[in-house]
């Protein structure tokens, strides 16, 4: 690209921050690449951990990007219905060369209108979510639909964002940068998706996120129900 490439990550409150660092990490290693965190205010914000991150730019004075990326976390059962958020989304869709999400964060594009028929991916927790916003669901680790690029669950942030950086850029570069970082994943488990894990072990999992489940679920429906009452947003 001639001028240098800018990626914006949403923040909000509660956001898993293994999804939004992960890629952020990986967009850091290009060569001018310009990146931004933009949120409401410049304000502390946390993350479903410990950690507190700090905006750089707001909405309002956000700058065109060329990648937009939403992150995933328990703030996303919030912003799926932030007019804020949602509006921002879809200023800034039409101007962007890709529009992506990790984990979760494919269900704000969803609301936004951003999906509705294309193929996404989230976390497997999540997938029932998708084709309440007209997409379809795929199991890939990264799913790529046109300039639509979606990673599953946290980790997959990073492949998601080597992935990108092949197309932004070349291979050659994407893999560089996954040298750089020593990204040579060797998990101790096989529990690392459904299909894989023990019995025992997504049985208890699925209990543990049965409520947070249905808070998901009830979000997105209202999410739904609101895009399909105002005119679908489609780039």
């Amino acid at each position: 690209m001639a001028a240098p490439l800018s990626v914006v990550f949403v923040l909000f409150p509660r956001v898993t921050q293994l999804d939004l660092t992960g890629p952020l990490q990986v967009f850091s290693s290009i060569p001018g690449a310009s990146l931004q965190l933009a949120w409401k205010r410049i304000e502390p914000v946390p993350t479903d951990s410990v950690l507190t991150l700090m905006p750089t730019t707001t909405f309002a004075d956000c700058p065109q990007a060329d990648v937009i990326c939403v992150p995933g976390g328990f703030g996303v059962d919030d912003i799926v219905n932030d007019d804020e958020v949602i509006g921002f989304l879809r200023r800034q869709a039409p101007g962007a060369q890709y529009i992506t999400s990790v984990c979760t964060g494919s269900l704000a594009l969803g609301a936004a209108g951003l999906l509705d028929g294309y193929r996404a991916a989230t976390h497997w927790s999540a997938r029932e979510c998708l084709p309440l916003f007209g997409a379809t669901v795929s199991t890939d680790r990264v799913c790529i639909d046109r300039n639509r690029i979606t990673g599953g669950g946290v980790t997959a942030g990073i492949d998601f964002a080597l992935t990108l950086v092949s197309h932004l850029v070349d291979r050659q570069t994407a893999e560089m940068i996954q040298l750089r970082l020593e990204y040579n994943p060797a998990p101790p488990f096989r529990a690392g998706a459904p299909d894989t894990a023990p019995a025992d072990v997504l049985s208890a999992m699925l209990e543990r996120i049965a409520p947070s489940r249905e808070r998901r679920i009830a979000s997105a429906n209202r999410a739904a129900e609101r895009l399909h009452q105002a005119s679908p947003v489609r780039s």
